[in-house]
């Protein structure tokens, strides 16, 4: 079996805001305020052997709560890359905000893994709390606890390798459990960072995301991704990100996706 992997990254959904809207006490930069896009992604990480789902974006009413615009279903996104939902693919978890685990139901019999600090935070005393409670939806963390019943969900407490060539590690910050997802393929390491850098902005600049659970961990947590000196690092939100890498999709995927390293 080889350990080297394709990674695709689809841009599921989109926003405009404001840059003091994504960074924490942005005041403080002495910097004029002004528009700011955000993107929204998942990832799919395969070769011949084996396919791993990371994040399932956000539900149609996780996305039309928060007044977000969809730019393709994610299930006919999924459907569209060949992704047999019906194998039960491992998911991957980076976190529990509503973005990231919206369609997990698309995955009923996959096992799901996720950082055991993030699991026990939203099962927790405090999840219900308002400058957290925000960016969930109480039935997709429910989805969790029922993953957790029927035995599918896979907690690690620091790291796990999921298969040869793939590795999660959670670097907290953002949420307690926020994980990112290191990818061995063709081209290099790639480093899936989801919420531990959701602009390329905010991790060369050291601009903490508005939302933190720990802002020293976030701050650690850059420290760290930078440590590891991946080839290539992809950002959780930067509408640059898809333009960093290899183009690909056809029909409803048109100008949606992009891959890292070929196929294996």
């Amino acid at each position: 079996m080889t350990a080297l992997y394709q990674v695709t990254v689809v841009k599921y959904g989109t926003r405009e805001t404001v840059r003091s809207d994504v960074y924490l006490n942005y005041h403080l930069y002495g910097e004029p305020d002004g528009p700011i896009g955000m993107d929204y992604f998942f990832w799919v990480v395969r070769n011949a052997d084996r396919t791993i789902v990371v994040d399932t974006g956000f539900s149609a009413t996780g996305g039309a709560n928060r007044k977000r615009t969809t730019l393709i279903e994610p299930v006919a996104a999924f459907d569209s890359l060949g992704v047999d939902r019906t194998a039960g693919p491992p998911v991957v978890v980076t976190h529990a905000h509503y973005d990231h685990i919206g369609n997990l139901g698309l995955f009923p019999d996959s096992p799901l893994h996720i950082a055991e600090a993030e699991y026990e935070f939203w099962t927790g005393p405090y999840a219900t709390r308002t400058l957290v409670h925000h960016s969930v939806e109480d039935d997709e963390i429910d989805h969790l606890r029922r993953a957790s019943r029927e035995g599918r969900l896979r907690t690690f407490e620091n790291s796990v390798e999921l298969a040869p060539g793939i590795r999660v590690l959670r670097i907290g910050g953002h949420t307690p459990g926020q994980s990112v997802v290191s990818v061995d393929t063709t081209d290099g390491v790639v480093l899936l960072a989801s919420d531990a850098v959701h602009y390329y902005e905010e991790y060369e600049r050291n601009m903490p995301f508005t939302q933190v659970a720990n802002l020293i961990d976030m701050y650690d947590g850059f420290e760290r991704l930078r440590a590891m000196r991946p080839d290539h690092l992809v950002a959780g939100h930067d509408p640059d990100t898809l333009a960093r890498f290899t183009p690909a999709g056809t029909g409803t995927l048109a100008g949606l996706a992009a891959t890292i390293g070929e196929e294996c």
